[in-house]
């Protein structure tokens, strides 16, 4: 049975934890990745502070090539990575194991990752071979996946899911709306343009395996 996993690893053991000497404040949440042959999802949102030039905020890290600023609303920006695949670090791993990654979030105190397997086989081949690499992950949970989490929950972050649901509760997709997207934004703790970038991507992931379905 397909089975989803969450570890942790410290902050300074994955490439863009370099960014947390200059901003410890913030956070970083990685682009669902899905390995396959090489080719990773290179994109990545940094969010909780507000600079002229995020980029410089990432020193040099043997796993990555470059970083480039894709887009910025507000507090939050979305950057592009070249990886180097060659660094034996999470992602290698991920790549070589074929486990893909659900999320990942980084903090100044530590990493975060979801990742799921056909499987707890898969979780374990992955676990084994970060313990041949030296990579200190620790597993925090382990569960078999119901349908229900396998085709929409597991799909949405925890973020998006939580602002989609809060949405729904306060009416904000009645007509006319109940509640104004500053009013969520105020009780998620967030501004209005991440409430707005929270649902869009949330939306997506639902309509766009909806639709999927329905072709197949």
């Amino acid at each position: 049975m397909a089975t989803e996993a969450s570890f942790t690893i410290p902050s300074d053991q994955f490439p863009l934890g370099s960014v947390f000497n200059q901003l410890p404040e913030v956070t970083v949440e990685l682009e669902r990745l899905i390995p396959a042959q090489d080719v990773v999802i290179p994109y990545f949102w940094v969010r909780g502070t507000k600079v002229d030039d995020i980029e410089d905020a990432f020193t040099n890290h043997p796993g990555v090539k470059s970083i480039h600023l894709v887009d910025s609303v507000e507090d939050e920006y979305l950057l592009r990575v070249e990886w180097a695949l060659g660094y034996n670090g999470v992602l290698s791993t991920l790549i070589e194991t074929e486990v893909p990654l659900i999320k990942a979030v980084g903090t100044q105190h530590q990493w975060t990752f979801d990742i799921r397997g056909d499987d707890r086989s898969d979780i374990a081949d992955f676990q084994q071979r970060c313990r041949e690499l030296n990579i200190p992950i620790t597993l925090t949970k382990l569960h078999a996946l119901t349908p229900i989490e396998s085709e929409t929950e597991a799909a949405l972050t925890e973020t998006q899911q939580e602002a989609l649901v809060l949405a729904y509760d306060r009416g904000y997709f009645n007509s006319p709306r109940e509640v104004t997207m500053a009013e969520l934004g105020e009780e998620l703790g967030i501004t209005q343009q991440a409430v707005a970038s929270r649902l869009r991507r949330g939306i997506n992931h639902i309509l766009g395996r909806t639709l999927s379905e329905t072709e197949g």
